[in-house]
C-alpha cells in the first residue's frame, strides 16, 4: 500500500479529497492543514504521495516538496495559472476545478511507480562492506582447505546453508568459522 498524505489549508478540502480517494480504493494515511504536519507524517515513512493545495497554513507547496524525503511524489491541486507559472520540477499538477477521474488516475500512476521502485530496491543485490566480505572469504578458505572444496563449491555451500537456516551469508560464514 502506498502512503498518501493529503494536505490543504482548509481541513474540509483535505477531507473531501480523502473521501474521493477512499471511495476509489486508496488508503489515506494522514490528513493535515500545514506543511509541518505533512513533513512530520512523511518522516515516518520511506515513500509515498503528498497531495496538497498550492498554499498551506505555514508554507507553499514548493517549500514542502523541497523538504520531503526523497521517496515521495507530490501532486499539487491549483489554478492553471499557478501550475504553469509557479511550480517547480518534480511536482505533478492538477488544474482546479478537479475532475475525479484525473485525480484517481494520477494517484494510481504515481502509486504504481512507487511500487516499481520498491520492487527494484528489493531486487538490487546487497553491497557488502569490506569486513563482511573478508569474513565470507575466510569461511570459504576454511571450507576449501578443511573440506577439500573448490571455491565455487564453498560459495554454494555458504549460500545453501544460509537459505536453509534463514540467515544471511555473513552469519553462516561466522558459524563455519566458529566450528574450527
Amino acid at each position: 500500500m502506498t502512503n498518501i498524505i493529503v494536505a490543504f489549508a482548509r481541513i474540509e478540502d483535505a477531507r473531501s479529497i480523502k473521501n474521493i480517494l477512499v471511495k476509489n480504493g486508496f488508503g489515506v494515511t494522514a490528513v493535515c492543514t500545514s506543511g509541518a504536519q505533512a513533513l512530520g507524517y512523511a518522516d515516518e515513512f520511506h515513500d509515498g504521495i503528498v497531495i496538497a493545495g498550492y498554499r498551506l497554513t505555514d508554507m507553499l507547496c514548493v517549500a514542502l516538496k523541497e523538504n520531503l524525503p526523497g521517496g515521495f511524489e507530490m501532486v499539487v491541486m491549483a489554478s492553471q495559472r499557478v501550475l504553469t507559472d509557479e511550480l517547480g520540477s518534480g511536482i505533478t499538477g492538477l488544474a482546479m476545478p478537479i475532475k475525479v477521474h484525473e485525480l484517481v488516475n494520477t494517484v494510481d500512476m504515481l502509486s504504481q511507480g512507487i511500487v516499481r521502485r520498491r520492487k527494484k530496491q528489493r531486487e538490487k543485490p546487497r553491497v557488502r562492506d569490506g569486513k563482511e566480505a573478508a569474513i565470507i572469504e575466510k569461511a570459504k578458505q576454511q571450507l576449501i582447505t578443511g573440506c577439500h572444496m573448490t571455491e565455487e563449491e564453498a560459495h554454494r555451500y555458504l549460500q545453501k546453508h544460509s537459505m536453509d537456516n534463514g540467515t544471511n551469508m555473513v552469519e553462516t560464514a561466522q558459524m563455519v568459522l566458529a566450528m574450527k
